[in-house]
């Protein structure tokens, strides 16, 4: 039988998984800052206008 990361002791598992968590919280980090940022202040207008109009009557076709 071939050695296997499942046969690994718990130390050595858990100490892989938090490594491998911390690297991918390390890239999701690194790419939220990097992305480039909005402009204009309305960011959500579809929103924006929803919220305006709520409570009015619907407009007939």
């Amino acid at each position: 039988m071939f050695p296997s990361f499942h046969n690994a002791d718990n130390p050595t598992h858990r100490r892989v998984m938090v490594v491998g968590l911390l690297l991918c919280l390390v890239f999701v980090v690194i790419s939220f800052s990097l992305r480039p940022q909005a402009e204009s202040d309305q960011v959500l207008v579809k929103a924006d206008r929803l919220v305006r109009t709520a409570g009015e009557p619907h407009k007939a076709n």
